[in-house]
């Protein structure tokens, strides 16, 4: 007896040992578990459209873009302002009678007075200027619809996700309990393939789901220059939808793409250059030169000129007027068949954007209706599962003479969901239809202003 006492302790032990070495591993991989989750960074809607429009390579060159006609201007208007060149000709003593002129040091100073020309291009730089300001403008509403849809995608994205965790547990239980049917003589083995089936193809969801959702995080995470690990959207910080009200789509309506301006401003400043180019024949140019020189003595040049002093001056203009150049005529004939492919090229944008935003506006208008429906149709669901559970939870579950059961119940909450998943898509293609057709009327940046103004203490979480 006592032997066996002995061994039942020592059993006894190691079982404890075991149980305290499980416990302890437990512990660690808990800990290992919390240190590789990944940190969930939360940011606001206008933060992100703020992040992508200072980070993005195309608003970059275009303000670059805008720089250089800035510099272009000013190039042609300094042509005015005389420029100041110093130089050197010293070198060693010449033999026999000297050549050039031997001159110490020298300045020269060199402007334009007068050009019928000049006034065309500088005013075509001037166009330019504002052709560039404009695309400035249209790539930094592309960018912020672009940065806006992708946030939205983002967050009907893990909308979705939680939905199909919902709705993949139902189908589980649901599965579960047509097993235990199927057991009890109460299902087939048809039943049971149909619930493995919704199971099945709820998992395919969920995979298609996640692989949305990191191409969305990846790509606002690279508009926003943030690593895309743990990128979380705040659905409260998405601003309010203006209803849309009806709009003069007519011949009528004032352009106010920033797109089709810039192309009509560029075909002026290329007319204004055509003109200018016309105007080079029979028409005079005046430039201002001056030039200030110290000869030296040592190449023995007063020895062969009469009169030879060091200091030397001389100021004046010159008159060109060009009579023939048929070179530059041809560039003329150029400059203005370039003029009028700009002005066809304007017209045929201007044209294509009348098209995309009449098509934008009734894309809206559809899509609202549709979100509208799916809406009405979720709710439905939801009432007749609110209903269901009150009966099921009385203990009363017959509804015209059918006996509902538990598997009833999971088979409305899969419903219920799947309609949920409607209004979530809907609800995101007809906030992606009225951000586009924002962005056709120009009104995005007037809405995201207004957003940054009504929720300006929305922050980002870390």
């Amino acid at each position: 007896m006592e032997k066996r006492y002995h061994g039942l302790s020592l059993v006894s032990r190691n079982l404890s040992r075991r149980m305290i070495r499980l416990f302890r591993q437990l512990i660690a991989c808990s800990a290992l578990a919390c240190s590789i989750t990944p940190a969930v960074a939360q940011i606001s809607f206008t933060s992100a459209v703020g992040l992508a429009l200072k980070n993005s390579p195309k608003v970059m060159m275009a303000q670059a873009d805008v720089d250089k006609a800035r510099a272009s201007l000013a190039q042609l208007q300094d042509a005015y302002i005389p420029n100041l060149v110093g130089g050197s000709g010293i070198g060693p003593p010449s033999y026999g009678f000297p050549l050039g002129q031997p001159s110490i040091y020298n300045v020269t100073s060199q402007s334009l007075v007068f050009s019928y020309a000049q006034r065309d291009y500088i005013r075509a730089a001037k166009v330019v200027l504002e052709a560039t300001t404009l695309t400035l403008k249209d790539v930094r509403e592309g960018v912020a619809e672009d940065a806006a849809i992708t946030y939205l995608a983002l967050d009907r994205d893990l909308r979705r996700q939680a939905a199909l965790r919902e709705q993949q547990g139902f189908a589980d239980r649901l599965v579960s309990i047509v097993q235990d049917r199927m057991d009890a003589g109460q299902d087939t083995a048809i039943d049971l393939t149909t619930a493995r089936l919704s199971t099945a193809q709820i998992r395919l969801a969920r995979l298609r789901a996640d692989d949305e959702t990191i191409a969305d995080q990846t790509h606002l995470a690279r508009l926003l220059g943030l690593p895309p690990r743990g990128l979380g959207t705040t659905s409260v910080s998405v601003p309010a939808f203006n209803a849309s009200a009806p709009t003069d789509l007519t011949g009528t309506t004032v352009i106010t793409s920033p797109a089709v301006d810039s192309a009509y401003a560029i075909a002026r400043s290329k007319r204004e250059i055509a003109f200018g180019e016309s105007r080079y024949l029979w028409r005079p140019q005046v430039t201002f030169q001056a030039q200030y020189s110290r000869f030296a003595k040592f190449n023995n040049l007063q020895d062969y000129y009469f009169r030879f002093q060091q200091n030397n001056f001389a100021a004046g203009v010159q008159i060109t007027l060009p009579f023939i150049d048929a070179q530059h005529k041809a560039k003329a004939r150029e400059a203005a068949a370039d003029a009028a492919h700009a002005e066809h090229e304007a017209d045929s944008i201007r044209d294509q954007f009348l098209d995309t935003r009449l098509r934008a506006a009734h894309t809206a208008a559809e899509l609202s209706t549709r979100a509208e429906i799916a809406a009405l149709d979720q709710q439905l669901a939801q009432q007749n599962l609110d209903i269901l559970l009150v009966q099921l939870n009385a203990g009363n579950g017959n509804v015209s003479g059918v006996q509902m059961t538990p598997k009833d119940e999971q088979t409305s909450r899969i419903a219920e969901r799947e309609k949920f998943l409607a209004v979530i898509n809907a609800n995101f293609e007809s906030q992606q239809a009225e951000i586009n057709l924002m962005r056709q009327t120009g009104d995005l940046e007037t809405w995201i202003a207004a957003a940054l103004q009504a929720q300006p203490s929305v922050p980002s979480k870390p």
